[in-house]
């Protein structure tokens, strides 16, 4: 079945009017305490024809809604991944903690743009069953251009349940100790701001790069395993733009 519905993800891609494509690196530092920051290679995917779309490493598919030349709004299905985790190992600090594993958090959208402005709202739950529990998110940005650069700031803000929080910021009883004591917290609110960037470099291809700061609550900021009050991530990479 899976293979099935790949195949008619592909097909559905290839009609689409514009296709971006590449790769690059990404990197998101770990508010652990004595964590280093995490680098991995990521695809870079865009399109969008009203049915199926991607948004980097977002994927969705819309099962209600109408795209206009200035306006559009649409309900869909999404699915991300969650680049959150370590290993007891990681760190002197982590020793006898249960390691804490990325997940894919999965669930409905509401987007809407109108003009270069653009807003959306998610509730993900996590479909790997790490943290086992959901989130809503909401972000709302703009593009704009100036001398032949294409920007994309936004301002996000983030709902955390209480069990999202204890899986990646609390303490079991199990997992204390004399320094480490046991923690647990409530659900809280993230806050973030982001921007893409475009850089068009010959033809079709082009930088294109992402730049994102997200402010811990203070729930997880209190927490005796974590010493940094930020996440701060990015993206470096090459794209290429298919148009038919």
């Amino acid at each position: 079945m899976r293979y099935i519905i790949f195949l008619v993800t592909l097909i559905s891609t290839l009609m689409a009017e514009k296709i971006t494509l590449g790769a690059g690196a990404y990197m998101q530092t770990q508010p652990y305490k004595d964590v280093g920051t995490i680098t991995t290679p990521s695809p870079v995917i865009f399109f969008d024809n009203s049915t199926f779309y991607a948004k980097w490493t977002r994927f969705g598919a819309y099962f209600l809604g109408n795209k206009g030349e200035d306006y559009g709004w649409g309900f869909s299905l999404t699915a991300e991944p969650r680049v959150n985790q370590y290993r007891a190992t990681d760190s002197v600090y982590l020793t006898g903690m249960q390691d804490r594993a990325s997940s894919v958090e999965g669930g409905t959208a509401f987007s809407a743009n109108f003009y270069d402005a653009y807003i959306e709202v998610m509730a993900l739950t996590d479909v790997l069953s790490r943290h086992n529990t959901w989130i809503l998110k909401s972000e709302i940005g703009y593009q704009f251009e100036h001398n032949n650069i294409t920007f994309y700031p936004s301002l996000i803000l983030t709902y955390n349940s209480s069990n999202f929080m204890d899986y990646y910021y609390g303490v079991t009883p199990s997992e204390a100790t004399a320094s480490r004591p046991a923690y647990s917290t409530e659900n809280a609110f993230q806050y973030g701001a982001q921007t893409y960037i475009k850089y068009p470099l010959v033809g079709n291809l082009s930088a294109f790069m992402n730049i994102k700061a997200e402010k811990l609550p203070i729930q997880a900021t209190k927490s005796p395993i974590v010493e940094d009050d930020y996440i701060y991530s990015g993206l470096v990479s090459l794209i290429y733009t298919f148009k038919y």
